[in-house]
């Protein structure tokens, strides 16, 4: 069993949707990272995911499953529980996410910078 998900473990004041390297949706790569310790059920991944609905959840698992990146298992029994893992072509991002993020980092200033004088009502000369 893996341990708990940090609640804190995405920073809710880093904008994550300003990294420009995306698989899939705006939250896949936070659901990869998290599933990477292993399975996981839905309501362990809302802890750290606390901004996203439990229906655009479901959709960023259902394309993350669907892609071949996250498998779902039921296990039956009185307690249904299901629970999602990464495959191995999911365990495969984490790298590649891991550059990326610290890419991002590492230009953060320059990728504010950039998004606040492209947004509308900014004023560029």
């Amino acid at each position: 069993m893996p341990n708990s998900l940090d609640p804190e473990m995405f920073d809710p004041l880093c904008p994550s949707d300003l990294v420009p390297i995306r698989v899939g949706d705006k939250w896949a790569g936070m659901i990869v990272q998290c599933l990477e310790g292993g399975p996981r059920r839905f309501s362990e991944l809302r802890v750290p995911l606390r901004n996203i609905t439990p229906k655009v959840l479901t959709q960023s698992l259902r394309a993350l499953g669907r892609d071949g990146f996250v498998v779902r298992t039921v296990h039956a029994g009185p307690a249904r529980n299901v629970q999602y893992e990464l495959t191995s072509l999911g365990g495969s991002l984490l790298g590649p996410l891991d550059a990326a993020r610290a890419w991002a980092e590492a230009h953060l200033d320059e990728l504010i910078d950039a998004r606040e004088a492209a947004s509308p009502g900014s004023c560029t000369s």
